[in-house]
């Protein structure tokens, strides 16, 4: 480790000699100064890494050193240190961005503490939080061959979100690789455990666990009948991004419950979020209201009718209440919303379906800009935290705090980076999903795919007689054989859903009491 270079400005810096000794024993650099002037024209000669800034000196004081130092090097850390325990010291030093504070008399040990803390911090805390992986390590691998139960698998996705939200900033690339790995078998696992439970879920089975088209009933209605409800819908918003986005939330929402729910299949906004407003199955969608529900061969939009199947529901639940329905599909109509919110305060139930997480794993595919600003999980956190601190939706749930209003925020589905193709035929009316495919005559890798050869099964309408889906496991992407290199190069490394993994599957449900 290079040498790290300290100033410590102090107009009695010769009583000081005892802790500059103690410094340069643990090979810290240590260049003095008898006051702001002098300091300033340090600073201006050499780099240093930090400053110790006595906040009592004769000519400039020590909070106008700082304004000072600020000015030229905005990012250089200083601790300010004062005999004086007065507030308004401590509040002026804390506005301008001091990086610690210290009360006279000091002994070595806090220099060197306040030293670590803001140089070394970064360090210190990359090797704490390896070695606590390191430690979890074998237990989650342990884990991982006994998980039986859904809540079990809620739990695992859980840890390992939370490892890789830990390991996501530290220098260690190779530990973040283990984990990348212990994941991947995590969803080798979990597609295993899906393929075993899912269609006993459908048959009567009190187990089951909360699903697309059990979420109103059982978790949204409970709320709603306390108090009145802000209930959003993120579009394809994965558990690591809400919890990226979850601290803007901290100054207007305290957190009442955080938990997962499991996506029914397809895990794909045209099943899955139209179960959530319906309350239904999607064969059973099929039946009761045929002129809502569009197959995949279908033409036209598959969404278009979340609040009439909503009103249903409702209806069948035998609730009355004052509710409206609003989708937000572009920055204007989020902000006319936002403009109007008020507007919407007496009524009981506002349902609000967002668009923009899933536009903009669409668009990925589409827009070469998105695709190296959303190239990894990393990064499409870090954009899906910047959109959501900058959009509309942010202040629409703030005004719903002021109103008095809780808040649920949920969504539909995760999405998942597709990394491996496999290779698929069917007839002419194949379904265009590159997580699933439903259609006649399909062929197929066996071990890529979880098979259902009557949709019925698992509630799903069949297009004809002979119709099958297919859902690609893990990181897995269909890709057709006719200009398969293309296709491949085209479609690798984006953000698809429709598939069966734990980021798809496994989804948040939040629950939120305003402050106000």
């Amino acid at each position: 480790m290079s040498e790290i270079k300290v100033l410590w400005v102090d107009d009695e810096i010769e009583l000081l000699k005892p802790h500059i000794i103690f410094l340069e024993k643990k090979n810290y650099s240590v260049t003095k100064a008898l006051s702001g002037m002098e300091a300033l024209e340090e600073i201006k000669k050499q780099n240093f890494d930090i400053v110790f800034l006595d906040e009592n000196m004769p000519g400039l004081t020590g909070i106008e050193t700082l304004a000072e130092i600020k000015e030229y090097q905005a990012n250089l850390p200083v601790v300010m240190i004062t005999k004086s325990e007065e507030e308004y010291i401590m509040e002026e030093a804390i506005g301008s961005k001091i990086a610690d504070y210290l009360i006279k008399p000091v002994n070595p040990s806090q220099i060197l503490l306040s030293l670590k803390k803001n140089l070394d911090h970064s360090r210190l805390v990359s090797q704490k939080t390896t070695s606590s992986y390191q430690q979890e390590f074998r237990k989650i691998a342990m884990d991982l061959s006994m998980i039986n139960s859904y809540e079990e698998w809620v739990e695992m996705y859980q840890k390992l979100v939370y490892w890789e939200l830990e390991l996501e900033n530290i220098d260690d690339s190779g530990m973040f690789e283990i984990l990348e790995s212990q994941k991947n078998e995590a969803n080798i696992q979990f597609c295993k455990f899906i393929e075993k439970n899912y269609p006993d879920w459908f048959n009567g089975n009190e187990d089951a666990p909360t699903m697309s088209h059990t979420l109103f009933k059982k978790k949204v209605l409970p709320v709603i009948e306390t108090q009145k409800t802000l209930f959003v819908v993120i579009d394809n918003l994965r558990y690591d991004q809400w919890k990226a986005f979850e601290q803007f939330l901290n100054s207007s929402f305290k957190k009442s419950s955080e938990a997962l729910y499991y996506s029914i299949l397809p895990t794909a906004t045209q099943y899955a979020r139209n179960s959530i407003f319906s309350g239904l199955m999607p064969s059973e969608m099929e039946k009761k209201h045929p002129n809502y529900w569009l197959n995949d061969t279908d033409e036209g939009g598959k969404n278009m009718f979340e609040k009439e199947f909503l009103e249903a529901q409702l209806k069948r639940l035998g609730k009355d209440l004052n509710w409206s329905y609003h989708k937000i599909t572009s920055l204007k109509q989020g902000k006319r919303l936002s403009a109007n919110f008020k507007s919407h305060k007496n009524e009981d139930f506002i349902a609000l379906v967002y668009n923009f997480v899933d536009m903009l794993s669409h668009s990925k595919t589409e827009m070469e800009v998105i695709k190296e600003l959303a190239s990894t999980d990393k990064s499409y956190r870090s954009l899906t935290q910047s959109w959501f601190k900058n959009s509309p939706l942010l202040d629409i749930i703030q005004q719903a705090s002021r109103l008095g209003f809780k808040l649920i925020i949920t969504t539909d589905h995760g999405t998942i980076n597709v990394k491996n193709p496999t290779k698929v035929i069917g007839d002419k009316n194949i379904s265009s999903n590159l997580r699933y495919k439903t259609g006649r005559s399909l062929s197929y890798e066996e071990k890529d795919v979880l098979v259902s050869k009557n949709p019925k099964n698992i509630l799903l309408p069949a297009i004809n007689m002979s119709s099958s889906f297919i859902f690609a496991k893990g990181d897995m992407f269909f890709a057709y054989p006719n200009r398969y290199n293309h296709f491949v190069s085209y479609f690798k490394n984006t953000y698809q859903h429709g598939g069966i993994s734990m980021e798809e599957v496994l989804i948040p449900f939040i629950v939120l009491d305003p402050k106000t």
